[in-house]
């Protein structure tokens, strides 16, 4: 008797535009025909799946059917078919609860205390369901819409365990490494806490727009959160209420057993009486901070996403695993080489990490080949200054990079590989390593020259269209694509008739696979004002390379410092 194979998504939904792409996984808004309902859904090639990620995909499935409350994004449907399995749920219009904060013209504790609210609300139904998040933060905090006061909705099941009551055990090491709890770096046995751990992290970035554990080396970094290293320091948390201090010092209790449970913690006065008890002062310092904290977690997923697409379509052997929705979190979920992640981030860290240099014989300026003569007008000069080694330092933050063991019960982590990748990482780079850093150096200082010259022509040619960018211009947001480049173009950079000298300071070219390559460096620029003064600005710049047709293109830039184009 044949087989009849599953057709019903397939007969009763049509698909629209992608809204995401994970490593095997993409979400498109679809519409449910017999009634006009809008859903999100994530439609995973099966095909490409480990019986091991099947298990993984049924669980996520199974406990989001469990999960119904509108502080959660709901799933509403699971379906089969052949090749492919289809996930519906919320269509979700909000974008990322951080993202719209810095966006809102009024910001005060009174909302934080709204947002954890709603949070907290989401995490008490997940345990009241058995269910421990493990995942939680901003990445994974959604809103419903655009529309002011929308519900706050939880997201991404994919590291979600089931537990019996307030069973305690070792389910594996999983979560991001900013928001693990010290019992999760301990190995011990945990439970529901490790979810309460992560709303007190998110709540301290909401209230001061940093988080409260930080340090390049995740060694440190954990050795912070196993000690509950962290303080209030002045001036920011001078204006913040004791109330606040107060719930956030319950959440990041070091012993489980003491930390105040998801249904305590609504019942805080801070939490619950918040119009008499959180201040309502707006905190412009908090979102300017969260600026910052936001771009730089979008230039991790960034490059996090070039080194997936360099590994998925440049790599002959690809490590099968069940895609999410984030792309940060699917790069993890992808099975990433464990060094191909530390090796980015330790990259994304050298560039959020640099500071200005002080005139030392080391950065001097140097003059390029053609000599120590003066730019002449409409000229423009780039000079590279490198370091005495175009090395990656060994560092390691993830603070928005998901993590989980191979196996879900039972096992350590098994250092010796990272150790191994990391001791091949330190070695020498061969002459074929070495020319090709040189050719992203090249291009690099190409596309500084075509922007210094106002010309637009060549630096399209040099950059994807769809260019995603960060810079101080764009006052802290993403930018898409070419035309809000050509406006500098075409009204400033092109009539700039007086000289401009870019030097690249110790420029640090990290190789991603075959067709990818992240460069972070310092940007000297040094020009002449409107009242013909000379002056200089400096930014400290990263940009994001992807080699298609046997050409690089520029596919993501970020800028922090002055802006890049002088603007007098």
């Amino acid at each position: 008797m044949a087989t009849t194979t599953c057709t019903r998504f397939t007969d009763e939904y049509q698909l629209y535009e992608e809204l995401g792409k994970g490593a095997f996984s993409v979400v498109r808004r679809c519409v449910k025909l017999c009634t006009g309902q809008e859903y999100a859904a994530k439609i995973i090639n099966t095909k490409k799946l480990s019986a091991r990620d099947h298990q993984k995909l049924e669980r996520e499935a199974r406990i989001c059917r469990l999960l119904k409350h509108p502080n959660i994004v709901r799933l509403h449907d699971s379906i089969s078919e052949e090749g492919f399995h289809y996930l519906l749920f919320d269509l979700v219009t909000g974008g990322e609860l951080f993202e719209d904060i810095v966006a809102r013209e009024y910001y005060s504790e009174a909302d934080a205390s709204h947002c954890i609210q709603q949070i907290l609300e989401a995490v008490l139904h997940c345990h009241q369901m058995g269910v421990v998040h493990r995942d939680l933060k901003p990445e994974n905090l959604l809103l419903a819409s655009k529309c002011k006061n929308a519900a706050v909705k939880l997201a991404d099941f994919g590291l979600a365990i089931e537990v019996q009551g307030e069973q305690q055990a070792w389910f594996g090491f999983a979560g991001t490494p900013g928001y693990l709890s010290p019992e999760v770096l301990r190995k011990e046995a945990y439970g529901k806490p490790v979810d309460i751990w992560a709303c007190g992290v998110i709540l301290y970035i909401l209230l001061v727009g940093y988080p409260p554990f930080w340090d390049e080396d995740q060694h440190k970094l954990y050795q912070q959160i196993k000690a509950g290293a962290y303080d209030f320091p002045s001036p920011e948390w001078d204006t913040v209420t004791p109330e606040a201090k107060n719930l956030i010092n319950q959440m990041l209790t070091i012993n489980p057993a003491k930390r105040i449970t998801a249904q305590e913690a609504l019942k805080h006065p801070w939490v619950c009486q918040r119009s008499t008890v959180a201040s309502m002062m707006h905190r412009q310092e908090t979102v300017e901070c969260l600026k910052k904290f936001n771009a730089r977690r979008k230039l991790k997923g960034a490059i996090l996403t070039t080194m997936l697409v360099s590994r998925n379509f440049s790599v002959g052997r690809q490590t099968t695993a069940p895609a999410t929705v984030s792309a940060v979190a699917a790069a993890a979920a992808a099975g990433t080489a464990a060094g191909l992640v530390e090796q980015a981030k330790s990259l994304l860290n050298k560039k959020a990490d640099v500071k200005p240099q002080s005139n030392s014989t080391k950065n001097s300026i140097v003059t390029s080949p053609k000599g120590n003569v003066p730019s002449p007008a409409l000229e423009a000069q780039t000079t590279v200054i490198h370091n005495p080694v175009d090395g990656i330092k060994e560092s390691s933050d993830s603070s928005n990079t998901t993590i989980e063991d191979e196996d879900v019960k039972g096992k350590s982590i098994d250092s010796s590989s990272l150790k191994a990748v990391s001791e091949r990482r330190q070695s020498s780079p061969g002459p074929a390593v070495f020319s090709r850093k040189q050719e992203i150096i090249k291009i690099t200082e190409q596309l500084i020259e075509a922007v210094n010259n106002g010309d637009f022509e060549a630096y399209a040619k040099i950059c994807d269209p769809g260019l995603t960018s960060f810079e101080p211009e764009a006052l802290g947001n993403l930018v898409e694509g070419m035309d809000f480049h050509r406006f500098y173009f075409e009204n400033l950079l092109s009539k700039n008739s007086k000289p401009i000298h870019t030097t690249i300071l110790n420029p640090h070219v990290h190789l991603i696979g075959e067709d990818a390559a992240c460069i972070a460096y310092i940007r000297l620029t040094q020009y002449v004002d409107g009242q013909g003064r000379p002056r200089s600005s400096q930014s400290e710049e990263t940009r994001v390379w992807h080699r298609r047709d046997s050409k690089w293109q520029n596919v993501h830039f970020h800028c922090s410092g002055a802006p890049a184009a002088p603007l007098q």
